[in-house]
């Protein structure tokens, strides 16, 4: 009677050959031949009943991390482009418009100034126009008028103007602004010109033009923020900023997308700034939403200035600051 299993285990094993080879058939032999080995037979004995071994239970693999892991990565990134683009965080940039022109050379003074801030996550978009003649201490140079900060910059270091001028709005403003964007004036035909012009609605009578609404060409635009004669320099802040956001208006809307390949172009031909590329998605949304929700345009009025005229006989305009840094506070959270 057999007290044991008897199991015949064949394994190959590439070392020299051994004997023992009746025991396979001719076919087998064959093989082996062919691949070069040798079978080791041996003879193996169980070292207990097999009734008497642990039964092997299966355990289900855990599918739910493995899941979990599938879902947070989509949740991570969407959270990632929900934080960039409505993160409460502010953005503050100096918007300068030059009166540089080819015959008078690229060293101009900054007739328009407008501090911009936005916070995408309200979304909050404001523009506040300073006047040109404001008398502001200019860091190097000075009490001075505060469009000259990028003028003497520029005369002694040809692309240091912008970084004087948002010095000298930090000293006397208080607000931190790191970015600029410096448009020159006599480029802005184009850019208009691109857009297929652009209308503006004035409620009041302004720069030579009647209360109406106006479809302007890019020489009529400029004629328009410049024009001198029968308006100060506090309406012409007025119309710098109706210009602007007309031209937002377009630029934004679906219907004319058409033409912005050729006014990206010709912007960027006129404009210099030193925004990151990667501000430039979460900004065009921030503006894109106050397409919808507005934006909040103010300036340096007359209550808020003194005029005076300086011991050389220029008529400029002491600020205010205790009825200035209210309108700061609200605006740029500080000031």
């Amino acid at each position: 009677m057999v007290t044991g299993v008897v199991t015949w285990t064949r394994r190959f094993s590439c070392i020299p050959k051994l004997g023992g080879f009746g025991l396979l058939k001719p076919k087998a032999l064959f093989i082996l031949d062919l691949y070069n080995c040798a079978p080791m037979l041996d003879i193996t004995q169980p070292t207990r009943r097999l009734d008497r071994m642990q039964a092997v239970r299966a355990i289900p693999a855990r599918r739910g991390h493995r899941l979990r892991a599938c879902c947070s990565w989509p949740l991570l990134l969407l959270g990632l482009i929900l934080l960039y683009f409505f993160a409460p965080l502010r953005t503050n940039i100096l918007l300068l418009g030059t009166d540089d022109a080819p015959e008078r050379g690229s060293v101009g003074r900054t007739d328009t100034i407008i501090l911009t801030t936005v916070v995408p996550l309200k979304p909050y978009v404001g523009m506040l126009s300073i006047p040109r003649d404001l008398w502001v201490n200019i860091p190097g140079v000075g009490e001075q008028r505060i469009n000259t900060a990028y003028f003497f910059a520029e005369a002694n270091e040809s692309g240091s103007g912008p970084g004087a001028a948002m010095q000298t709005i930090r000293d006397n403003f208080g607000v931190p602004v790191r970015y600029y964007a410096v448009i020159h004036m006599f480029g802005l035909t184009s850019v208009v010109d691109a857009l297929g012009g652009v209308d503006v609605d004035l409620e009041s009578p302004i720069g030579g033009f009647p209360a109406g609404v106006y479809h302007l060409n890019g020489e009529e635009s400029l004629n328009f923020v410049r024009e001198r004669n029968s308006s100060d320099d506090f309406s012409r802040m007025v119309r710098a900023q109706i210009l602007l956001s007309a031209m937002t208006r377009k630029a934004l809307n679906p219907s004319y997308w058409l033409l912005m390949p050729q006014f990206v172009y010709s912007f960027t031909q006129v404009i210099d700034t030193n925004i990151p590329v990667w501000q430039w998605p979460r900004l065009l949304f921030a503006f894109m939403r106050a397409f919808f929700f507005g934006m909040d345009s103010q300036t340096i009025t007359r209550d808020m200035v003194q005029p005076f005229v300086t011991s050389q006989g220029a008529q400029v305009l002491a600020p205010n600051w205790e009825a200035i840094r209210p309108l700061l506070r609200r605006m740029f959270g500080g000031g």
